[in-house]
């Protein structure tokens, strides 16, 4: 690849042309459209089909300047002449090229050794819709879609004050991808901010097509199942995780905005937990937890009970346990994988399918192929029972890649309570802890509040507490300015003081 960014523009129109032929030679939809401004001045538009708006490029360049009639010599009279205040002067051919690619139309001057770029972006776009995966029963129904200037325009509505700040770069030597990462000035704390600059910057790869593509690039620990950045399509997540002094990285191309630094509580709480009376938020987060527990431990804590802990089951459960299972030719381990397995699998086939059927497929064929194997004698009905409740729990996790690491490592322990009993749960659970222990995202712990403590952040850990107790943003991400609210919050203090000023 030529690198252009040192070839100035030539002035003679004829050269310039031949430059910009050789660059885009064999680029069907690279249009050169050559004309004369007012009598005598020869120039040429340059844009792409489909990315520039060929109706602006006639009534913004073509129609003002083809029936002038004063003579124009200068890109700066050019600029007076066509009254537009989104105009840029590129210099160099690499300037044209990234222009170009962002949809603008470049007009060329012959005499001219500058270049004018006019923005005439235009191409299609996705409405704003919900987001399929973050589903509330209250709160905001729009999502980010692919475009970053609706997603950027999104955060300023919500966030109407200029201390948001939207710095912008590219990346990627093919794809050039648009890259911005937002932030509150005055309550981000400035290190993180140039961390992040500074992870971004070393990113050297041709092209980026998905945020993911920078998740895993820009992560601490690449190589844990645990996700350490927040990927989310929720505009009210994003300006809320701002608020709290966090940073977003907004990708074009795609609507999954990624939020640092991520903690393990992050993964575990939904947008609707803020969006509930603080009692019905707390018992569903309460609930949320119990349920990502059996999620990752119920089928290896039955194998290890079934296997060999029998004196732990009651005698009348052990006898019905016993009579399901004595005509079933494998060990528990091996019936547990084998349904485990089946309901991925089931799991995968209902996403991959489309939405009008996946989801009749799943149903139907768990409740098929169940009935089926406790027919055939292959499983017993207790591990059905088991694996599906299992099944449940997994989707009450609110974020998908933390739910996938989830149902990742329930593998593992299943084998280790296959050879060790429960003495393999044990040691497999203290394996993850000690591995969260471990976890840092941009330098914060992954355990942040629990270890280290952060006595004033478990009010929105286990529970969540009334909102006139958040007076002060989490350490989590060491915020500049901890105060977010007034200290006197509670509802009904006004209220009281108007009914004491009526008596």
């Amino acid at each position: 690849m030529t690198d252009y960014s040192n070839i100035r523009i030539l002035p003679t129109l004829t050269d310039s042309l031949h430059c910009l032929h050789t660059i885009y030679d064999r680029c069907y939809d690279i249009v050169f459209h050559e004309f004369r401004i007012g009598e005598e001045l020869d120039a040429c538009i340059v844009y792409l089909h489909g990315l520039a708006d060929s109706q602006l490029v006639d009534q913004q360049l073509l129609v003002p300047l083809s029936v002038s009639n004063i003579w124009i010599s200068t890109a700066e009279a050019i600029q007076e002449e066509l009254k537009l205040s989104d105009i840029q002067y590129f210099s160099t051919y690499a300037e044209i090229i990234s222009a170009v690619s962002m949809g603008a139309a470049i007009l060329v001057i012959d005499g001219e050794d500058r270049a004018l770029g006019i923005s005439c972006q235009k191409w299609e776009t996705r409405n704003i819709e919900e987001p399929s995966s973050e589903t509330v029963v209250r709160g905001p129904r729009e999502g980010f879609v692919e475009s970053i200037s609706v997603n950027t325009s999104m955060l300023r509505r919500k966030l109407r004050n200029p201390d948001l700040k939207l710095e912008a770069t590219s990346i990627g030597k093919y794809s050039q991808t648009e890259i911005v990462i937002a932030y509150i000035e005055g309550i981000i704390r400035p290190s993180l901010v140039s961390e992040m600059m500074t992870r971004l910057k070393s990113i050297q790869i041709d092209g980026i097509l998905e945020s993911s593509y920078i998740e895993e690039l820009i992560e601490d620990n690449p190589l844990s199942p645990f996700p350490q950045l927040l990927s989310t399509e929720r505009p009210d997540i994003v300006c809320a995780s701002l608020l709290e002094g966090r940073i977003a990285v907004l990708v074009a191309g795609t609507p999954f905005v990624l939020i640092a630094p991520g903690t393990l509580a992050v993964f575990l709480q939904s947008p609707e937990d803020y969006y509930q009376r603080f009692y019905v938020a707390s018992a569903i987060r309460m609930l949320r937890y119990i349920f990502i527990g059996i999620a990752l431990l119920a089928p290896s804590i039955y194998i290890a009970v079934v296997s060999y802990h029998q004196e732990m089951i009651p005698t009348k459960l052990l006898l019905s346990m016993a009579k399901s299972r004595e005509d079933i030719p494998f060990p528990a381990l091996v019936e547990a994988l084998l349904m485990e397995v089946t309901f991925e699998a089931l799991r995968e086939a209902g996403i991959r399918l489309p939405k009008q059927v996946g989801a009749a497929v799943s149903i139907v064929g768990a409740l098929v192929i169940g009935q089926a194997a406790i027919a055939s004698g292959l499983v017993s009905a207790p591990m059905v029972m088991v694996v599906a409740i299992t099944g449940i729990a997994s989707f009450m996790v609110p974020h998908y890649g933390a739910g996938t690491a989830i149902r990742l490592m329930r593998f593992p322990i299943m084998i280790t309570a296959g050879i060790l009993g429960l003495l393999g749960v044990i040691l497999s659970i203290l394996a993850i802890i000690i591995h969260l222990l471990g976890l840092r995202s941009f330098g914060v712990p992954y355990l942040t509040p629990i270890s280290p403590v952060q006595p004033y952040a478990l009010l929105d850990l286990i529970i969540r507490a009334p909102r006139w107790l958040f007076n002060r943003r989490p350490r989590i991400a060491s915020p500049l300015n901890r105060h977010r609210q007034s200290p006197a919050m509670k509802p009904g203090v006004q209220g009281q003081s108007a009914h004491k000023d009526d008596e």
